[in-house]
């Protein structure tokens, strides 16, 4: 295997923007995904693990599936998103009756075996709350020093999106955002200032499904429904594409600006819970734990998505 591969595992909650962050994944030679590890978020886990199952088995990808924790750390409620991801958290595209299954192993054992097994060269991608993670991390806190990078989405350091101050990844589970940014190893944070900066547009639709591939159907499909969904609550022309950017920083590095940041997420304010406090200006003085996205070059990263589905030719 080349150097410059990426060994990673996708923690994810499908998830529209989920999906296509398992298509980009899944076939660019500058990635090796070594499994997709499901929690719960934008639905709860049996839809979000039926969601993640579908989506291997339309394209035909050989690449295990584990399902994980349903409930975050320490609340006894998982919040969803319905709102955005529809009834089944997957709206939109017509699926074949499913016949893939999850792996047995729990999700959690999964990483903790990878990671250990490993040469500390596993990059981790959170794409939706951070429960399987922290539960990782707290369960056998050896694996932490075997993680090379994470490189998640979720947060913000201006403006939320289920609250005021929050962004739903995080508040989801904020006690497990705490855990993961303390936790040390190096964090890449791609939060909503940077995600709104990916909005697809009806052209950009078009565009990927001119392609004319599985892949590409797949993906207009998901961002037909995606961007109705977002104009309905946001009003915005066309849906953020989230998750994908975690992946395209991981192939294309150059078309996505991060800053060194001190980031704490809050997890004892009843008003501004799961906010990630990002020290811009450092302010604080304290060492920075996580690279923020920042800037978005909207034309390298649209390449870099285009580069994807059309590995499915």
């Amino acid at each position: 295997m080349k150097e410059n591969v990426r060994k990673i595992i996708l923690d994810c909650d499908p998830g529209h923007d989920d999906a296509v962050a398992i298509i980009m994944a899944a076939k660019h030679p500058m990635i090796d995904l070594l499994g997709i590890t499901i929690v719960a978020g934008n639905q709860t886990l049996e839809k979000t693990t039926r969601n993640g199952l579908n989506v291997v088995q339309k394209l035909g990808l050989d690449v295990p599936v584990y399902a994980g924790c349903g409930i975050p750390m320490v609340r006894d409620r998982q919040i969803i998103a319905d709102d955005i991801h529809g009834e089944t958290g997957l709206d939109g595209p017509v699926f074949d009756p499913l016949t893939r299954e999850a792996e047995k192993e729990h999700a959690v054992d999964f990483i903790i075996r990878t990671l250990m097994e490993s040469d500390g060269d596993v990059t981790l991608v959170p794409t939706g709350p951070l429960t399987n993670i922290a539960m990782a991390m707290r369960r056998e806190p050896r694996i932490v020093d075997k993680i090379q990078e994470i490189v998640l989405m979720g947060g913000a350091y201006q403006l939320g999106n289920v609250t005021p101050a929050g962004e739903f990844n995080i508040v989801a589970d904020a006690e497990a955002a705490y855990v993961v940014f303390n936790s040390g190893r190096p964090v890449v944070m791609m939060g909503l200032d940077l995600t709104r900066q990916a909005l697809c547009y009806p052209e950009i639709v078009e565009r990927m499904r001119s392609i004319g591939n599985p892949a590409s159907e797949l993906f207009a499909d998901l961002m037909t429904f995606f961007g109705k969904t977002q104009k309905a609550v946001f009003g915005w022309e066309g849906g953020p594409l989230h998750d994908p950017t975690c992946i395209a920083y991981l192939i294309n590095p150059d078309c996505i600006e991060v800053k060194d940041m001190y980031t704490e997420v809050e997890i004892r304010s009843e008003r501004c819970y799961g906010r990630t406090l990002c020290d811009y200006f450092g302010i604080t003085g304290k060492e920075p734990n996580s690279k923020v996205a920042v800037k978005l070059d909207k034309e390298g990263f649209w390449n870099t998505v285009e580069e994807c589905l059309k590995l499915y030719n």
